[in-house]
């Protein structure tokens, strides 16, 4: 009797212990990310640098840590879905099935859309830019019809679904981490339940995953700058639905570093 008691309570505590892990990735460099412009909702495509990145830093280091996914989510714009392609087929995967939901798409820059990071600083200070990049509640201008990728991005049949009363004009990284926290908890009851899931989303979304995921403070997310095409792997408990252990950022350290810094950086 008492080396069946153990046997169940051995099992017990492995049903207890068992963990499950989720993998963000940020999409390759896009067209957009190569000419230091905002981008937001217009559908940019990858780069031809981007697609390499894909392929070479993170599917490699996705192979390399053997990592095996059940499911993907993406967003509806064409840059994550291209990434999610470029990874799937490195790694020989093609057959997973995909889920592009509108909830995931970039933070929407409204009338900073296409514009030069570093034109817009020399006309409004780096101090300005910087407010509608990185501040909690930076809001930049609504875009409106002035703006060249206006109607591209209000005709584009990506968004259909989108509600009405939900399309965004403009967004803080507030509104973003609000607009990404109910898909974020189907993505995590799916994991809690066993599904090995890869999340390739932009990077401001992929802040505001964080900041669900890590519990981080409003201050603590301004100061995140996520690289293309790096992934970041997070370990559950599957009963607790707590992180497990410390969270792994896939690829040689000193590139990341670098990479880091570039995004933080207004640029050229």
């Amino acid at each position: 009797m008492r080396e069946l008691c153990e046997l169940l309570q051995c099992q017990a505590n492995n049903l207890m212990s068992r963990t499950n892990q989720l993998v963000l990735v940020r999409h390759g460099e896009s067209e957009f990310n190569l000419k230091n412009l905002f981008c937001g909702w217009h559908d940019a495509p990858l780069s031809a640098g981007g697609l390499e990145e894909a392929r070479i830093l993170a599917a490699a280091n996705l192979n390399e840590a053997n990592m095996v996914f059940d499911k993907v989510y993406c967003s509806k714009l064409c840059r994550s879905r291209t990434t999610v392609e470029a990874i799937l087929s490195e790694m020989q995967c093609s057959f997973l099935p995909i889920v592009s939901d509108w909830r995931l798409n970039e933070r929407h820059y409204g009338n900073l859309t296409g514009i030069n990071k570093r034109v817009l600083a020399n006309q409004y200070g780096e101090e300005q830019v910087q407010f509608w990049r990185r501040n909690y509640d930076g809001l930049p201008p609504p875009i409106n019809e002035s703006n060249i990728y206006y109607y591209q991005i209000a005709n584009n049949p990506a968004f259909l679904d989108v509600p009405p009363n939900e399309f965004p004009l403009t967004e803080s990284m507030r509104m973003c981490v609000d607009r990404v926290a109910p898909i974020w908890l189907e993505i995590k009851k799916e994991v809690l339940m066993g599904t090995r899931i890869l999340l390739v989303v932009h990077g401001t979304v992929a802040r505001a995953l964080i900041k669900h995921i890590e519990g981080f403070s409003e201050e603590q997310i301004e100061k995140v700058n996520i690289p293309n095409s790096v992934p970041i792997v997070y370990e559950f408990n599957m009963k607790s639905g707590q992180l497990v252990g410390d969270v792994k950022y896939l690829g040689d350290s000193q590139y990341i570093d670098k990479m880091k810094k570039k995004v933080a950086a207004i640029g050229d």
